[in-house]
């Protein structure tokens, strides 16, 4: 129990340690905000399975239609070569005024905050940086980093999202953010099979060309095998039968009393058909005694 109450103490330090770091970034300075909500960012993208500088990259400078340099935060890149644009500078002062002061003050601080979501909706509208990164998409997507936030202001502001697209921006939070990456990941590894899928035909293709090849070879083969059995028996007809053969000629020195120590193999008998009749020496003609 003593355990369990020591990491429950533990834990809550670590969120109260987050949430006061959550409350200095929302009260810091724009640049402040701007660095929470890049980091938020970031996590998301690493958590989403993307891989950076291959399917996603960061901190991209461009030249706009105006010939001013713009830089993007984060481009996440399409199988086809297209760009989606995320920009995640937002600022939240408003909100965290809104949520932490009084009931009867959060009106004006309410309509600063959604004030705020407007104006740099125009301005990143202004920008057009998904036109600068060459992407045919004809908007950006705005990140705002704290889900009630965005829900807030579109509660109290109901064409918020129509303005947005409008001005070619799309408004996004964590949630929805990590939906639309996992989609674009799994368009990834869909085109991934797609190639996997070309190049295990194009290898099975290489086989089957190889396969054919081969068994023309080996027709080939055994063609001139063929040829060369009949040639062989042709040889072993002209060695072994007719008139006159060569076996039986050595066949009859053998036994004319020539010297040999190895008979001829069987099947290459040359038989007896012409071979003269032989006599020993002082034999008469007819003597069968």
């Amino acid at each position: 129990m003593k355990e369990r109450i020591q990491a429950l103490v533990e834990s809550n330090l670590q969120i109260t340690t987050e949430a006061q770091n959550l409350t200095r970034a929302l009260k810091g300075n724009s640049q402040t905000q701007g660095a929470w909500g890049e980091m938020i960012l970031s996590t998301i993208l690493e958590q989403s399975g993307l891989r950076e500088g291959e399917q996603y990259i960061v901190q991209q400078s461009h030249t706009g239609e105006d010939g001013q340099r713009v830089r993007t935060d984060v481009e996440v890149l399409m199988p086809n070569q297209d760009r989606l644009v995320i920009d995640s500078k937002v600022s939240l002062t408003a909100f965290e005024a809104f949520v932490n002061c009084a009931e009867d003050e959060r009106e004006p601080h309410l309509r600063a905050h959604i004030a705020s979501i407007r104006t740099h909706i125009t301005t990143l509208g202004d920008k057009t940086y998904h036109r600068a990164a060459r992407s045919s998409l004809d908007y950006v997507m705005m990140f705002v980093p704290i889900e009630s936030a965005l829900a807030t202001a579109i509660q109290h502001d109901a064409k918020l999202v129509e303005f947005g697209m409008s001005k070619g921006v799309m408004l996004t939070t964590p949630t929805t953010l990590m939906t639309v990456l996992r989609t674009v990941r799994n368009v990834w590894d869909i085109e991934k099979r797609h190639q996997n899928a070309e190049e295990i035909a194009e290898r099975a293709g290489q086989l089957y060309d190889k396969v054919a090849g081969f068994l023309t070879t080996m027709d080939k083969l055994g063609t001139n095998i063929e040829r060369a059995q009949q040639a062989f028996s042709d040889a072993k007809a002209q060695l072994s039968t007719g008139r006159g053969n060569v076996v039986r000629q050595v066949e009859m020195l053998r036994e004319l009393g020539a010297k040999s120590s190895k008979p001829v193999p069987a099947g290459w008998d040359g038989g007896e058909e012409d071979a003269p009749k032989l006599r020993l020496v002082g034999e008469e003609p007819g003597d069968l005694s």
